[in-house]
C-alpha cells in the first residue's frame, strides 16, 4: 500500500501512556501527526502529555467499557474533526500455569487484550471508514508462538490476530487497511516486570537464541511508525519472528516444543512458590 504521510493525520492509540504506545506516539507527533493517547492510567497520561510536544489530546479510558469507548471516540472526532488511524495497543499479561493464577486474572487478560480491542475498533469504525484510514492491532509473537505459562496472553493474541485477519477481509473495497503488529520480547514493563519472576526467567532461558532475546523499545519504534505510515497488513519485529510465522504449522509438534515441555515442570514448581 502507498505510504500515507503522517502530517495532519489523527492517530489514536490505546495503551498510549507507556511502552510501545508512548514511544511510537512521540515519533508520530515529531513527524506532524495529531496524536491522541487513550489509557486508563491518568497519571501516566499526564506524564506523556508533558513530555511529547504537540500532542493532540489525551483521554482516560478503560477499553473494557464499550460505552466509554464510543464516548471517547465521539470526543476525539468533535475535537479533531476526523480519525485516520486507530491502533488497538492496550494490553496486559500474567504469567503462570492456569491453576496457579489468581481468580479472574485469566479473564482480565482476555477482556483487555481482545474484547477491549474490539470495543475501540468498533467504536472507531465509522470515522475510519469516512477517512479511508487504518486500523492496527498489537498481536505479538504470542499469536502464533505459544508458550507454557502464557495461556491467557496467547489465547487473547491469537484471537486478536484472527480478528485482524477477518476484519481486513470484511473491509475490502472500503479503502480501509488493517494491520497486525507482532512484537517479540520487548523491554516494556509487560516483560521487564515479569523478569523478577523465577518461572518467567526460566522460560526465557529455555528458549533457543535468538527467540528468547529481549529487544529494546528504541529498536522496534521505527518499525512501528513505518508500519503506520505504510499501512501494512503485518509487521513483525525482531524479523526472526517471520520464521516463526512461516513455520507456525509445525511449532506445536514434539520437535519444536521439546524445550518448552522440558521447562514446564520447573515453571509450575516456581509458580507455586511465588
Amino acid at each position: 500500500m502507498t505510504a500515507q504521510p503522517l502530517p495532519g493525520q489523527v492517530v489514536v492509540i490505546t495503551g498510549g501512556a507507556g511502552g510501545l504506545g508512548v514511544a511510537a506516539a512521540r515519533v508520530c507527533a515529531e513527524r506532524g501527526a495529531v496524536v491522541v493517547l487513550l489509557d486508563r492510567d491518568a497519571d501516566a497520561l499526564a506524564r506523556a502529555e508533558s513530555s511529547i510536544p504537540g500532542l493532540g489530546s489525551t483521554h482516560v479510558l478503560d477499553v473494557t467499557d464499550r460505552s466509554a469507548c464510543v464516548r471517547v471516540i465521539d470526543e476525539v472526532v468533535a475535537r479533531h474533526g476526523r480519525i485516520d488511524v486507530v491502533w488497538a495497543n492496550a494490553g496486559v499479561s500474567v504469567f503462570g500455569p492456569v491453576d496457579a493464577l489468581a481468580d479472574g486474572e485469566w479473564q482480565r487478560v482476555i477482556d483487555i487484550n481482545l474484547i477491549g480491542a474490539h470495543n475501540i475498533v468498533r467504536a472507531g469504525l465509522r470515522p475510519i471508514l469516512a477517512s479511508r484510514g487504518y486500523i492496527a492491532m498489537t498481536c505479538s509473537w504470542a499469536s502464533f508462538a505459544h508458550q507454557p505459562g502464557h495461556s491467557a496472553y496467547a489465547a487473547a493474541k491469537a484471537g486478536l490476530e484472527a480478528f485482524a485477519d477477518s476484519l481486513r477481509l470484511e473491509l475490502a473495497g472500503t479503502g480501509v487497511a488493517v494491520g497486525a503488529f507482532h512484537p517479540g520480547w520487548i523491554d516494556t514493563a509487560m516483560v521487564t516486570g515479569k523478569l523478577e519472576q523465577p518461572a518467567f526467567a526460566a522460560l526465557l532461558r529455555a528458549l533457543p537464541a535468538p527467540f528468547g532475546t529481549v529487544s529494546t523499545v528504541d529498536a522496534i519504534t521505527p518499525h512501528l511508525v513505518s508500519a503506520i505510515e505504510r499501512r501494512v497488513s503485518r509487521m513483525i519485529y525482531p524479523r526472526v519472528g517471520w520464521a516463526l510465522l512461516a513455520g507456525r504449522a509445525v511449532l506445536q509438534t514434539s520437535v519444536f516444543t521439546r524445550r518448552s515441555r522440558t521447562v514446564a515442570p520447573e515453571i509450575r514448581r516456581l509458580s507455586e512458590h511465588r
